[in-house]
């Protein structure tokens, strides 16, 4: 019966994504879909691996550690959630992405971690593009000026944007904040900072991925749409 949800939840979800891309004339391929499974246990990711899916994203590095190893090994994780910088050396060699960089100094941890596996760790910079005292991210108007500033860490690549939009119950309220997003990594990428991308903005999430999708989101982080609601008691 669980299975059988899910994969019909995911149906859904593929199908407005693909409705969204051709609204916004574009290829569903310059999409990808992150399923957000924190707090599902990996039976559920089982099934919506097994249904496709290759990219998920967990909030906690405790979670997402304890999760790989039960998993098939070519997922690509991505770590969506706020990241202290004592966990930084748990996670920089095992995800594809970390979508949560805010600041220096956690850029700086990260630079440190993958000097040390000779690796180079692509991130995604933070946006708070409402300002949400609640919520995690660089100001828009001090994004560039940190863009600049990590862009001299050899080992740290910026690949793009991240945005956490205000939980609203209508999604088209969002739509400036994604526009605000996505002219600001035009703005960015004109700049033709070294090591400094803008290929990725990763925004969007169950309640708005549609209208994120329209204004130019290559990555969407869907969870309660894929897997229900978040299970709180684990």
């Amino acid at each position: 019966m669980r299975e059988q949800e899910l994969k019909e939840k995911l149906t859904n979800v593929e199908e407005r994504v693909a409705a969204a891309c051709k609204r916004a004339g574009r290829a569903r391929e310059e999409v990808t879909l992150i399923a957000v499974s924190k707090t599902k246990p990996v039976e559920d990711l089982q099934v919506i691996y097994d249904a496709g899916i290759r990219s998920f994203g967990e909030n906690k590095v405790q979670e997402l550690t304890g999760k790989i190893p039960e998993m098939p090994n070519d997922i690509d994780w991505h770590l969506i959630g706020h990241l202290q910088r004592n966990k930084v050396k748990y996670i920089v060699d095992k995800v594809k992405l970390i979508h949560s960089v805010d600041s220096y100094r956690l850029a700086e941890e990260i630079n440190i971690q993958a000097k040390k596996h000779g690796i180079v760790v692509p991130i995604l910079i933070e946006v708070n593009a409402a300002n949400e005292a609640t919520k995690f991210g660089v100001k828009l108007e001090e994004t560039l000026q940190l863009c600049e500033e990590i862009s001299h860490l050899e080992n740290v690549h910026i690949e793009g944007l991240m945005t956490i939009a205000p939980n609203v119950v209508v999604s088209e309220e969002n739509r400036p904040i994604f526009n605000k997003i996505k002219a600001l990594s035009v703005d960015i990428a004109s700049k033709n900072l070294d090591n400094v991308d803008m290929r990725i903005l990763s925004m969007g999430m169950t309640n708005d991925f549609e209208v994120a999708i329209e204004e130019g989101a290559t990555h969407v982080r869907v969870g309660t749409a894929i897997f229900g609601e978040r299970n709180y008691n684990i």
